[in-house]
């Protein structure tokens, strides 16, 4: 496909893969991408500006201004001017900075500031890809959500023989189309996403919730936004920071007041995602004041809340697609296809409670997505932003007519 129209800010480390870089800007120019190349001081050693500058038809940036002429060199806009940061090669010190925060530099800080999706190509010699320090990076990177391109096998400028090259310009071409065009197969489609817990008043100053943190649903959400939809936001009381400016968020406390923003969204919506941990039960009557401590013991009536995915999956259009998520603690498979029947859900996300690091409040997580026709997909254990990657994915391969 063409990157025709795209920005693509390029970033240069110090390595000495970093000669490949001209070879991919030339690649990515003749795609037709617009392409901005930012590099760290030490990627001079390896290969000159004025090739890169020359090959990109764009001035390089290094410094945070121009001391002949003066000229800031605002990380903020470029952050926010590019639709793909791609940083290859990213070398071990500048792998670092990038997991740890550090801003020495108009790479870091431009990376820091950046909210388009990030990908990196790592090089460098086979024993330093594989110390447990890049290793824990290159984990932290990914669990932030970023591309992670492996470093490929093969004869290294040590000497040595092994994995550590940087990708090759061409695969990382087919990674970059591969991007863009998994970007846009959701566009102009609408979904409603519920994330979060709810929380059930007990008294004016306490309630029964539960520990979901919302992160999978945003996650979810955030891949939507990326893969072209529009997305309706319906969450339950969160810490988790989001911008308004991403989703139309609609804010809500109980399970009633979830229901009942969802239903009214339902009817234009093209994929609904039940993410959110609502409470099954609520009290039967909330204290007008505060229930004061006595000596013996206190028994609460609860009542059965409205239960959105089933009643949601009731009044569900054809062309609809629902997902529902199950968290189980036993007899996982047996309760989640129960309830991915009972609810007229389209595919199901099982979550184990059991599993380490994986469901609540982890930023990790391993789910089986099911079918409708017995197909089944393992995640593994991953970054909650590759297992949203892999729910929409499986979202799009559903046997569902849209």
């Amino acid at each position: 496909m063409s990157l025709q129209g795209k920005r693509i800010l390029l970033g240069v480390t110090g390595s000495i893969a970093a000669y490949k870089s001209a070879h991919l800007t030339r690649l990515l120019v003749k795609s037709g991408a617009e392409v901005q190349i930012i590099m760290s001081t030490s990627a001079f050693d390896f290969i000159t500006p004025l090739t890169l500058a020359t090959l990109s038809k764009r001035p390089v940036l290094s410094e945070f201004s121009d001391n002949k002429t003066g000229k800031w060199h605002n990380h903020v806009e470029l952050g926010l001017w590019a639709d793909l940061f791609v940083v290859a090669p990213i070398s071990a010190n500048t792998l670092a900075k990038f997991a740890q925060g550090l801003c020495d530099n108009l790479l870091a800080a431009t990376y820091l500031s950046a909210r388009c999706p990030v990908m990196i190509a790592p090089a460098m010699d086979l024993d330093m890809y594989q110390h447990p320090a890049v290793r824990a990076n290159l984990a932290t990177l990914r669990s932030f959500g970023k591309i992670i391109l492996d470093a490929e096998s093969g004869e290294l400028a040590s000497g040595l023989s092994g994995q550590g090259r940087m990708m090759e310009p061409e695969h990382i071409i087919a990674e970059v189309e591969k991007f863009f065009g998994r970007n846009n197969d959701f566009q102009s489609k609408k979904v409603l996403i519920t994330m979060g817990p709810t929380q059930e008043a007990l008294d004016p100053v306490r309630y029964i919730s539960n520990h979901s943190s919302g992160k999978m649903g945003l996650a979810i959400a955030q891949v939507f936004k990326a893969r072209g939809a529009e997305v309706f936001l319906v969450s339950g009381p969160v810490s988790i920071a989001f911008s308004s400016d991403e989703f139309h968020v609609f804010k809500v406390r109980s399970a009633q007041e979830m229901y009942e923003a969802a239903l009214k969204l339902h009817p234009s919506m093209d994929y609904c995602v039940f993410a959110a941990a609502v409470a099954d039960y609520g009290p039967a009557e909330v204290a007008p004041e505060k229930i004061k401590k006595s000596d013996s013991e206190m028994s609460i009536l609860l009542k059965k809340n409205v239960d959105i995915a089933f009643e949601l999956g009731r009044v569900k259009k054809p062309g609809q697609v629902h997902i529902g998520f199950a968290l189980e603690t036993e007899n996982e498979m047996l309760h989640a296809q129960g309830k991915l029947e009972k609810k007229n859900f389209d595919l199901i996300v099982l979550n184990s409670a059991r599993e380490e690091g994986a469901g609540f409040q982890h930023d990790t997580n391993r789910v089986r997505i099911i079918h409708r026709d017995g197909r089944m997909a393992d995640s593994g254990l991953a970054p909650k932003s590759v297992v949203a990657e892999l729910i929409l994915d499986e979202i799009k391969n559903a046997q569902v007519s849209i």
